[in-house]
């Protein structure tokens, strides 16, 4: 068996053009490949041509955290710096954080990010693997991106 790597991940959607906008604004994505018409409406995100985020309108209401299925999407990049960067043009956005500002994954976690979620209530993350710990854990006894 080869090893394996996640590919990409696609998401449901109640409003196309405004999750396209959000999704490439927030991440940086380029529309590789759109349907916004009828009743059949994707749009294929990415970086340098690779597929990272498919969203599929086909959907009605809010993200259902209460359901089976998709609990977070979380992003790393290498810099705790750079989860800064992100988080500033997430509040220019206005979006909803789970947490204020940047967080620990757990106690003593050097790991953390920022915790928030789209415009259709799908929780995400940005998270640096280092530089975190500055600021205390939000939630005791179980990982910050386990209960937001």
């Amino acid at each position: 068996m080869t090893a394996l790597q996640t590919g990409h991940v696609a998401l449901n959607v109640t409003d196309l053009a405004r999750s396209t906008a959000f999704y490439n604004q927030v991440f940086g994505f380029e529309t590789l490949a759109e349907q916004p018409d009828g009743d059949r409406g994707f749009a294929l995100l990415g970086r340098d041509g690779t597929l990272v985020v498919a969203l599929w309108q086909q959907s009605g209401g809010d993200f259902a955290t209460d359901r089976p299925g998709l609990h977070h999407l979380s992003f790393q990049v290498p810099a705790v710096e750079e989860v800064r960067r992100y988080e500033a043009v997430l509040k220019d956005l206005g979006v909803r954080f789970a947490y204020d500002g940047v967080v620990p994954h757990g106690e003593g976690a050097s790991s953390g990010g920022v915790f928030f979620s789209d415009p259709d209530g799908i929780r995400l993350e940005i998270y640096a693997p280092t530089g975190a710990d500055v600021a205390p854990a939000p939630v005791q006894g179980a990982p910050t991106c386990g209960f937001f």
